[in-house]
């Protein structure tokens, strides 16, 4: 027998208790309700509009019944009271119905102690993650007396190898960003330094403040986002590819061979990238000097030696070294936090770049306060 197509029908009763009744017929299929989708829609719709308890439904004429057209009446009958509808497509429909009282989305009570327990379970997650780190601190300083005991086990490859992509590599862009930011540095306060003509305090300024300050920041800045991800990153897939766990059957340390180097070599290298960034971040600032202020390179460097004193070039050094340290262990925390899936290396990898560049601006801070009254 040829297919019937999906068919709706409503019927007006004035001065009826139940006024609208609506017939279907045909075969309430995926493939039925093609043909005239958009005409059942618009009644469906119009009947959505009128009270339940106003429309009878009569759906005794189907002659075939899926899931599909199931749901359509099932949404549509929502509601009435009275449905004639066949034993063949009641059960049907009856599981539909039961599916619907299903809410979408399961909403829980607001609990007032929401905040206190999320501050709470945010604590112990820091904790736990200041507990780790300590830990994996206290393994390295072992492992580093250990070494000094018996150089010959000293990584020395995977402590060359850390040094050249820490260092040497990070040099190009670590020296591009301190010329641009010296240059803007220098031309923003050769603007305001003009008003009250001390032109050469720009010397002054842009000198204490690259070397003490703003070679170290950057330096360390990019390398938490250039080294720490590339460490975390290289821990995270050795984790995921079960090559840590393989070093540990082995008997190889863990952190001797693969954290211990890469700490040291970017505590070593960091130093001497901000150092070259000093170097950049003043030639921008000679070169801004040279062309708005008038103060050629000899005036320029002439006067730099008494405007920054040398325990301010010490001090830049220092924190380079401890930011260098600290990054390097962040990114080797989480590194080895990683969990055996891609999803979870992708989210350390994020996390360590942002708790490193957040741990160099707090020690930053801590190292402002305690060198107040020096240099």
């Amino acid at each position: 027998m040829p297919a019937q197509d999906a068919a709706l029908e409503i019927e007006t009763v004035p001065h009826d208790p139940v006024p609208m009744r609506v017939r279907a017929s045909g075969e309430w299929t995926f493939n039925g309700l093609k043909a005239r989708r958009e005409e059942i829609v618009r009644s469906l719709a119009a009947l959505r509009r009128q009270p339940p308890d106003r429309v009878a439904w009569d759906l005794r004429g189907l002659a075939d019944l899926d899931d599909a057209g199931a749901l359509w009446l099932a949404r549509a009958v929502r509601g009435a009271q009275q449905v004639d509808v066949s034993p063949q497509h009641e059960r049907i429909l009856a599981q539909v119905k039961r599916g619907l009282r299903v809410p979408d989305v399961l909403t829980r009570p607001v609990d007032p102690l929401l905040p206190v327990v999320a501050t709470g379970e945010a604590a112990m997650r820091f904790a736990a993650h200041v507990q780790d780190a300590t830990a994996l601190l206290g393994q390295i300083v072992l492992d580093a007396v250990a070494l000094v005991q018996r150089p010959r086990d000293v990584p020395l490859r995977e402590f060359s190898a850390g040094l050249y992509r820490a260092g040497v590599t990070a040099l190009p862009v670590t020296m591009l960003v301190g010329f641009l930011v010296g240059i803007v540095l220098t031309y923003l306060s050769a603007l305001q330094l003009k008003r009250y003509g001390a032109d050469l305090l720009v010397i002054n300024i842009v000198g204490v403040g690259v070397v003490r300050e703003l070679g170290p920041m950057l330096a360390s800045i990019i390398a938490a986002g250039r080294s720490g991800s590339a460490i975390t990153a290289q821990l995270g897939v050795m984790r995921v590819t079960e090559e840590i766990e393989a070093l540990a059957v082995m008997g190889v340390s863990v952190t001797t061979r693969l954290v211990l180097p890469k700490v040291i070599a970017l505590a070593v290298a960091l130093p001497l990238v901000a150092f070259c960034t000093d170097l950049a971040a003043l030639a921008g600032a000679m070169l801004v000097s040279r062309f708005t202020l008038g103060i050629g390179p000899e005036a320029f460097l002439e006067a730099l030696p008494r405007a920054v004193e040398v325990v301010n070039f010490w001090i830049g050094i220092g924190k380079s070294v401890a930011f260098g340290f600290a990054v390097a262990l962040v990114a080797c925390h989480y590194g080895l936090r990683v969990l055996p899936n891609t999803e979870s290396l992708a989210a350390g990898v994020t996390r360590s770049v942002v708790a490193a560049i957040t741990c160099v601006i707090v020690l930053d801070a801590i190292f402002a306060i305690l060198l107040r009254n020096v240099g």
